[in-house]
């Protein structure tokens, strides 16, 4: 018997029993092969709630928006336990140019497994399916209930985890499978916010073009002045490169739909997508009161110059709509100390990040929701890989070694 065997419990025996890597491989590449960028889940949710209906657990489809579904399903507990829920969001990062195969049909080298949208984070969502299947299978006595959320909108601003915590799933605690490593846990990470910025011109003819307002060009100095400034904020020695923003895209042309045709006409109107992410002393507000601090400059320095800040930016371009908060969790949390615990006995090792990692603390998530809601919680996911986008993968040991944690810590924090 092994060392590991040996400080097992039956019930915990009996679970890991019921995990078989080969199924692992069969569900990511499942879902590998179901494109579900952001805004288009849909049909991922539904094969999923078909999947976990034949495997003899009800789903539940939740519409977050018209047409939008998630997928959120229930092992219920006999009561008297702790509530877990093992979140992971279905959709996934644009398509980048570059790949050498097929990006929905995956495959397997090198102890990998490759395709589009496995790495953030169909691997994890698989860890949650499997995990929760197997305490299903184990037939283990539940005491509480654990909720395996497929959930929608993580990089739309975690809509659909809100959805799933106003609609019935609030749970003592969580874990989030982001791609980060079998060894680490993550409990502190960055808020995150996208805000639009528009720029106002007046058109004119190139003939005449010193009587126009160039739109682009008072945007060149808004891009100049919103890189530069320093945002209100306290330093965290944990998150030395916070606060920082990224200006991701621009367009410019003649009216508020940009008619690009025109280039012999003096734009009229031009827009900045702008990705802020910020620690624990910021929020949405002290954010957009330092960017319209460094516009109201610009526009004392130039007449001219004309601004609009459209937060939430519209629904239909696509971007996160809230200010999602920076998180904290203490690391003495029940939660974090029982994935801890766990990878100690499946692996004999303890994690190799624990609390912070950079720069995988910059990214956001939708632990911000969880927490803000009352749930603690933790990011622990199997991590992989990619080039510039392109040839995503996930380390299988990795998505094996996950799936049991997840199991054990759903089995604990249940019983």
């Amino acid at each position: 018997m092994s060392i590991v065997a040996a400080t097992l419990t039956d019930a915990q025996k009996k679970v890991l029993a019921r995990i078989d890597n080969e199924e692992i491989v069969r569900l990511a590449s499942d879902l590998i092969r179901i494109p579900s960028f952001t805004t288009e889940e849909t049909p991922c949710a539904e094969w999923i709630a078909n999947y976990l209906r034949d495997q003899g657990v009800e789903p539940e489809l939740q519409e977050i928006e018209p047409g939008r579904k998630q997928t959120v399903a229930r092992l219920r507990g006999t009561g008297g336990g702790k509530s877990i829920m093992l979140n992971g969001h279905i959709d996934i990062d644009p398509l980048a140019s570059g790949w050498t195969r097929d990006p929905f049909q995956p495959w397997i080298a090198d102890g990998k497994i490759f395709g589009h949208g496995i790495f953030n984070m169909k691997a994890g969502v698989t860890a949650c399916i499997m995990a929760a299947l197997a305490l299903r299978r184990a037939a283990v006595p539940l005491r509480g209930d654990v909720v395996v959320a497929c959930v929608a909108a993580e990089l739309n601003s975690g809509v659909g985890t809100i959805h799933a915590i106003r609609n019935g799933y609030r749970t003592d605690m969580a874990v989030i499978p982001e791609p980060y490593g079998a060894d680490t846990i993550i409990t502190k990470h960055t808020g995150s916010m996208d805000v639009v910025v528009h720029t106002l011109g007046r058109a004119t003819h190139i003939s005449k073009k010193e009587q126009g307002s160039d739109a682009i060009a008072k945007m060149m100095r808004a891009i100049a002045a919103i890189n530069a400034m320093k945002m209100t904020a306290v330093h965290d020695s944990d998150l030395p490169g916070l606060p920082r923003l990224n200006v991701g895209s621009v367009v410019g042309g003649r009216g508020r739909n940009y008619n690009l045709r025109g280039a012999y006409t003096v734009s009229d109107f031009c827009t900045a997508y702008v990705n802020v992410r910020f620690n624990t002393s910021q929020s949405g507000d002290t954010i957009l009161a330092d960017i319209r601090r460094t516009l109201d400059a610009l526009k004392a320095d130039d007449p001219e110059f004309q601004y609009e800040i459209e937060f939430p930016p519209e629904l239909s371009r696509g971007l996160g709509r809230l200010a999602k908060a920076a998180v904290d969790v203490p690391l003495s949390e029940p939660v974090v100390q029982m994935v801890k615990h766990h990878l100690k006995t499946l692996s004999g090792r303890d994690p190799q990040y624990l609390g912070v990692r950079l720069p995988q603390s910059y990214a956001g998530n939708d632990t911000t929701h969880l927490w803000q809601a009352g749930i603690p919680c933790c990011l622990y996911g199997p991590g992989g890989g990619y080039t510039d986008y392109h040839d995503v993968h996930t380390i299988l040991d990795d998505l094996f070694l996950v799936t049991r944690v997840l199991a054990l810590t759903a089995l604990e924090a249940a019983t």
